[in-house]
């Protein structure tokens, strides 16, 4: 077990490291010099802070499976972030957005429904012997998982598991296989994100709901725009941490009260303490956009916000392992296959209604990636725009049991074909 131990292993040092990563990328993407304006020109910066950590993670320099980082940063940080993102935005501009999102999400959901079955079919002809295995240890029981956490997210995954009963051994075979596809998909929406005017123009899709919000919120911000002091850092934080914190008191009572007292509702992930977590911080938020405490977004509430976003981003990349294709690359077949399905429903889907590309990579990462990395996908188009993600990726966790167990089933049918 010794290789397995990464270089560095103290969070403090590894946390140092995420940091300069991050202030790096930042510094070069600002410069003027040639050769960074070319370079960034093909390579957005958010890719970078998300991949720099993972090919760290992946020669054994630093450990996302052994580091805590991405556990604070996601139950700590997330929240507080989505409050000062959600602080100024305008709600009533994300209802105008109109039911396009809504349709894009649902396309995803099917596209993993579908893409699952799909895969496993079109790889047997490649490998009839995917097919084997007996009990706990059958492929479809580990794939189901997947489609728990590609719809909903690591509750429902963990629903998928209890109901099919894949072994331990397949299951955590099948994470590798949800991490690095997952992550892998999140890499190239992140560059496309920074280029969408071409895909919409493929698709003849009309964005102006989506640059009208963008354009209001920003002109918003200017109106209030001041240089932010001491006291009004402070009070930025204390907002958010106060929520964040408030999100906590109300998640550690809900859950376990709504687990022991009403488990039927445990297929919604209602007893999911991450759930409401996310749920309290955005409405807290949501609801302080309708008060005076919007006005601290010209003190850089959003910036500030954005600042804990791209240390998330940092420690989901530090999860990576693209060593761990070599370990069994016939499952990651399958996961590729799956995905590409997925990517193929949401195109035909965009395409048809000629929804913008927000829409289809913000609508995909509320599937596959949900409430942890939705808003990162949806501020890499613009920071304004992170809380469509969020709204997007609770709804993951409502149709998520429902649709992973309908993957499920129809996984089960094509392996006892």
């Amino acid at each position: 077990m010794q290789e397995n131990v990464p270089l560095i292993t103290n969070d403090a040092v590894v946390f140092g490291i995420l940091m300069t990563i991050l202030a790096f990328v930042f510094a070069t993407s600002s410069s003027s010099q040639p050769f960074w304006k070319k370079f960034y020109r093909v390579v957005p910066s958010i890719l970078l802070c998300y991949f720099i950590p993972a090919v760290l993670n992946s020669f054994g320099v630093i450990s996302g499976e052994l580091s805590s980082l991405y556990k604070v940063a996601s139950r700590y940080l997330l929240p507080t972030s989505l409050v000062l993102l959600t602080l100024s935005i305008d709600f009533k501009g994300i209802l105008k957005l109109g039911p396009k999102a809504l349709i894009m999400f649902l396309a995803g959901s099917v596209g993993i429904i579908l893409g699952g079955p799909l895969a496993l079919f079109v790889v047997s002809f490649i490998s009839p012997s995917i097919l084997g295995g007996v009990g706990p240890d059958e492929i479809w029981r580990g794939l189901a998982t997947i489609a728990g956490s590609w719809i909903g997210g690591g509750a429902n995954q963990t629903a998928m598991l209890e109901v099919f009963g894949a072994s331990p051994t397949l299951f955590s075979q099948m994470i590798a296989v949800d991490v690095l596809v997952a992550n892998v998909w999140m890499a190239v929406l992140l560059y496309w994100a920074a280029k969408p005017g071409r895909i919409d123009q493929i698709f003849k899709a009309d964005s102006s709901a989506i640059q009208e919000l963008q354009e209001k919120v920003e002109k918003y911000r200017e109106s209030i725009l001041k240089v932010p002091s001491l006291s009004d850092t402070m009070k930025i934080f204390g907002i958010g941490f106060a929520l964040t914190g408030l999100s906590h008191l109300v998640a550690d009572y809900l859950a376990p009260y709504i687990g022991q007292n009403y488990p039927s509702l445990s297929q919604y992930s209602l007893d999911s303490t991450f759930f409401w977590i996310v749920v309290v911080a955005t409405t807290g938020g949501l609801l302080l956009s309708f008060t005076k405490a919007r006005e601290l977004e010209g003190a850089g509430a959003s910036r500030l916000g954005s600042v804990l976003l791209y240390v998330l981003v940092a420690t989901i990349g530090m999860q990576m392992d693209l060593m761990a294709v070599l370990d069994n690359p016939i499952f990651f077949l399958i996961g590729i296959f799956w995905m590409i399905f997925h990517v193929l429903i949401m195109l035909l889907v965009a395409y048809l209604i000629k929804a913008p590309f927000f829409f289809v990579a913000v609508g995909s990462q509320a599937n596959v990636g949900g409430a942890a990395s939705a808003p990162i996908v949806a501020s890499a188009f613009n920071p304004s725009l992170a809380p469509v993600g969020v709204l997007m990726a609770v709804l993951g966790y409502a149709v998520g049991t429902y649709g992973a167990y309908l993957c499920g089933l129809l996984l089960q049918l094509v392996h006892n074909m």
